[in-house]
């Protein structure tokens, strides 16, 4: 059994006055709870739900201290099932990873096995974790799409908050599969990336935050993936053709919902939800499969930026105030 390495862990503590703070401490692999797979992590990535564990929200990580980091890629150093042996490549994201379940941002997990997706042939694991549950949830949004018999010659495909993780991805895999996508986001400045991973219309976020009040509008588009919540997925339902369907896979204006339910009865929409933690086994390998085979994207084209453990604070700062486009990948060689 392996015993006693030390590792270095991005650690949040919660102090006497009810205030977070975040340091970069030694732990050791003895210090882990034995859930039964240790695996050294390479890369992890950052996503809103670390930012929000990072800043001691309650609703995401109940106990503190805590290391974040929902996502994970690595190398297995000791396993308790023969489905995986040291060495092996592996992904784990999702579960409880990073929420009450120490996470990537550590150089060390510790998980079960029923977590663990073996690497599939075609990806890196850099690759994988620039994908991370960012580029999984969009492949499970665009696989409800797909279940509910959307296709390309439909028509538009809207993509809100699209500079993000899972909008930029969505958009890179959905104009790969051939869909007319239109991308919303309120950076002015990021257009030219947005066409460079593949959109063919670009619209600011208020061109979908109807405030009229009016039950439903002017049909614009066939199906929709919306990470944003709020009034913009009030809106998006409103103005989806008959039959559209619209993949709901985000809360980042507000997770509340004001609607009718004319979009449903009149226009015969589907709303989609995507958990894209608690995915089943089978379907998680399935949709893996796709992104390191044919919905793979372009990853030359999707903006990424390295950092180490000391410079992810600054990065959780930044994506907290909407200001991060793409994603920031956490690879633990350059921790200092």
């Amino acid at each position: 059994m392996v015993k006693n390495i030390p590792f270095k862990t991005f650690w949040v503590t919660e102090e006497s006055d009810g205030s977070f703070k975040n340091q970069i401490i030694q732990r050791s692999t003895d210090d882990l709870t034995q859930n039964g797979v240790l695996v050294k992590v390479t890369y992890s990535s950052l996503n809103y739900k670390d930012a929000l564990s990072a800043t001691g929200n309650k609703g995401v990580t109940r106990r503190y201290p805590h290391t974040p980091g929902i996502d994970a890629a690595g190398t297995i150093v000791e396993s308790n099932s023969n489905k995986f042996q040291p060495g092996d490549q592996v992904i784990i994201t999702g579960y409880d990873l990073g929420m009450n379940t120490t996470g990537g941002f550590g150089e060390f997990i510790n998980v079960p096995v029923e977590w663990v997706v073996p690497l599939p042939d075609g990806l890196s694991l850099k690759e994988s974790m620039v994908l991370g549950t960012a580029g999984f949830t969009a492949a499970l949004s665009i696989h409800h799409l797909l279940r509910c018999d959307q296709k390309p010659e439909n028509g538009p495909l809207l993509v809100t908050g699209a500079t993000g993780g899972v909008g930029s991805i969505s958009v890179a895999i959905a104009s790969r599969m051939g869909f007319d996508v239109t991308a919303s986001s309120g950076k002015t400045d990021q257009h030219e990336y947005l066409r460079n991973i593949g959109a063919q219309n670009i619209i600011g976020r208020t061109e979908v935050d109807d405030q009229t009040g009016r039950m439903l509008l002017r049909p614009l588009w066939a199906a929709a993936i919306d990470t944003i919540g709020g009034n913009t997925l009030s809106t998006i339902l409103k103005s989806l053709k008959t039959h559209g369907n619209v993949a709901s896979c985000g809360n980042v204006a507000s997770p509340l919902l004001n609607t009718s339910v004319f979009p449903f009865i009149l226009n015969g929409i589907n709303l989609l939800g995507v958990n894209s933690a608690t995915t089943p086994m089978p379907l998680r390998l399935k949709l893996w499969q796709n992104l390191a085979n044919e919905w793979k994207p372009d990853f030359q084209r999707i903006k990424t930026k390295i950092v180490g453990l000391d410079e992810i604070q600054l990065s959780i700062e930044k994506i907290l105030k909407g200001e991060i486009t793409g994603r920031v990948i956490l690879e633990h060689s350059h921790n200092l």
